[in-house]
């Protein structure tokens, strides 16, 4: 977006009437970018309070949403240079009033945290999706007929919104980039460890992550109860 637009299109864009937009946010994934590019050119007047409600499913637009869709699910609000503590507040109770939970974080920090918990994953899950689809051993029927549980994740994840994602990562290229060297560096770990027949290994390592797992739930961000494409009585 900034890329196609001059410093001078976006403040037109934006602003509109000062009286109405006075205090504004946004609800973007990436946010060290975004500041950099839009803070300097701004009016006084405009107070921007960034923000990323982490509430999202695989669908997009605006029939995607449902009642309880913040319901205990965290915004983070990105505290910034020429911030506007009022301002803040405001958008703050905004997102209390839909159920949220609110969280004040430095940007560059949750470009990083983002990456972890979100920006990486996608991109890897685009990729195990992408890797099942060329390969020429594997049918497409198969995949789709025998897909198990953890690829179904996987093609659930990778249904997002292409250039959304596109963006996303473009925009918070040099944090996706450091956890994907990271993540690199751990898929050469378990390698060796499967080349090896290093079951110590691997035992140790599946054990520590599941925990994280549970930490998930136990937080209530996400349900214990399995699915797996099935529909299940609860009665």
């Amino acid at each position: 977006f900034f890329k196609q637009k001059t410093a001078y299109d976006i403040p037109l864009r934006l602003v509109g009437s000062e009286m109405c937009i006075r205090d504004r946010t946004d609800t973007g994934s990436a946010k060290s970018k975004v500041i950099n590019e839009i803070e300097n050119i701004l009016p006084e007047f405009i107070h921007f309070v960034p923000g990323h409600p982490i509430a999202g499913t695989e669908m997009s637009g605006p029939d995607a949403g449902f009642e309880d869709l913040f319901d205990n699910r965290w915004c983070l609000l990105t505290d910034h240079g020429s911030a506007d503590k009022e301002a803040q507040n405001k958008v703050m109770n905004f997102w209390k009033s839909l159920g949220a939970n609110v969280e004040f974080m430095d940007a560059d920090h949750h470009d990083l945290v983002l990456a972890v918990t979100s920006h990486a994953p996608h991109l890897i899950a685009y990729t195990m999706v992408g890797v099942a689809d060329d390969l020429g051993k594997v049918t497409d029927s198969e995949v789709i007929k025998y897909s198990a549980a953890g690829f179904r994740d996987f093609t659930r994840i990778a249904a997002s919104d292409p250039t959304m994602w596109r963006d996303v990562f473009l925009s918070n290229k040099e944090a996706t980039l450091e956890i994907l060297g990271r993540f690199t560096e751990e898929l050469f770990d378990l390698q060796r460890a499967i080349r090896t027949e290093n079951g110590d290994k691997l035992l140790n390592y599946f054990t520590h992550t599941r925990s994280i797992r549970r930490g998930i739930i136990e937080a209530g961000q996400d349900i214990e109860a399995p699915n797996f494409g099935r529909d299940i009585d609860q009665n």
